[in-house]
């Protein structure tokens, strides 16, 4: 029997846990499990709904270029091939190849009646090391039966946000009609903004706890010295880096990276920061070295992708540097932050 062997958690949330790694039949192949069983008994059954979907639409782009391939399915959730390649909002594509590459996909998807309903999100995109187009995250996929007016208006939508991910990386190759084109939503859309986004805002922040960033002001700039100033206080701390990520339904948070070789020091740090009232960090996680730049201060765009649980993005940051990803590894393993959401 098949296994899948986990090597990295990537995320956690309320409706699976996504682990990467590889299956033991294929052990050269990276691929991606979604533990369905890992969600709470309360989300189960809409956890289920999404991988359900998930499945449906993976089945149908089979043999797409550019698209994850399902490898198996389970009891407990799914598992299907890892996508390499980098986030569209870090590899900024001009070229104009890579948009044509973009939109040959989304006629593939077309043909295969697949829309995938969440291409607004710059993630969802990935630009491969051979410099073409790939989508991930089929989770809020449809697999039409028909090209009816619903299929025809979602489709649209999708190749509406192809155009506004150009014109946001590429406003030079925007033509006229390109412009008009992603400036014109869908009845359905304009009914979602209108209607069903402030019921979606009101549960997934207030029953799921869920934040798109708001409240995000500036705690570090209020809270960080005196933070700093507590943690360090801590006998065997040498290094306190303060990083700020988005906190569930309260806005920001401010996650803490200390360096120290001291085991067990939890009832010390929350001694330190009950001195200083509101202020205080919402995460703390012990490192034995922090990663530094040739100055000798914290690596703080590597640590900023931790706390923010950019996994994927940390790697392609990290690159071949062999030194660096061992340092950086059991930092990555200990996290603390399981989410991947970002500031807006």
């Amino acid at each position: 029997m098949t296994e899948f062997i986990s090597q990295t958690v990537l995320k956690r949330d309320l409706f699976s846990a996504t682990h990467k790694g590889y299956t033991t039949d294929a052990p050269d192949r990276a691929a991606i499990r979604r533990i369905v069983t890992a969600s709470p008994i309360w989300t189960r059954p809409l956890a289920w709904w999404l991988a359900r979907r998930e499945i449906a639409a993976l089945r149908a782009v089979a043999g797409i270029d550019g698209t994850p391939q399902l490898i198996s399915v389970d009891a407990h959730g799914l598992v299907r091939t890892w996508t390499d390649g980098a986030p569209l909002h870090l590899a900024r594509p001009k070229d104009r190849q890579w948009y044509a590459d973009a939109f040959r996909l989304l006629r593939q998807l077309r043909q295969a009646n697949i829309t995938h309903n969440d291409l607004a999100k710059a993630p969802n995109w990935l630009m491969t090391p051979d410099g073409r187009a790939a989508v991930i995250d089929f989770q809020l996929a449809s697999r039409h039966r028909r090209r009816g007016r619903l299929y025809k208006m979602m489709a649209y939508e999708d190749f509406r946000h192809l155009l506004r991910q150009m014109n946001t990386f590429a406003p030079e190759l925007m033509t006229p009609t390109a412009r008009r084109w992603r400036a014109r939503r869908s009845w359905p859309a304009q009914l979602w903004m209108s209607t069903v986004k402030p019921v979606y805002n009101t549960v997934t922040r207030r029953i799921f706890h869920w934040s798109d960033g708001e409240g995000t002001w500036d705690r570090l700039e209020h809270e960080e010295s005196a933070i700093r100033t507590a943690l360090l206080s801590v006998p065997g701390v040498r290094e306190v880096a303060l990083i700020e990520f988005p906190l569930r339904s309260r806005g920001a948070g401010i996650y803490a990276f200390v360096e120290t070789d001291v085991e067990k020091l939890d009832d010390a740090f929350r001694a330190a920061q009950d001195r200083l009232g509101k202020a205080r960090a919402d995460f703390i996680q012990p490192v034995a070295l922090l990663p530094r730049s040739k100055t000798g201060e914290p690596r703080r765009d590597l640590l900023n992708l931790i706390a923010l649980n950019q996994i994927p993005e940390l790697e392609i940051m990290i690159g071949d540097d062999a030194e660096l990803a061992a340092l950086v590894a059991p930092i990555v393993a200990n996290r603390l932050n399981f989410t991947d959401r970002r500031f807006k």
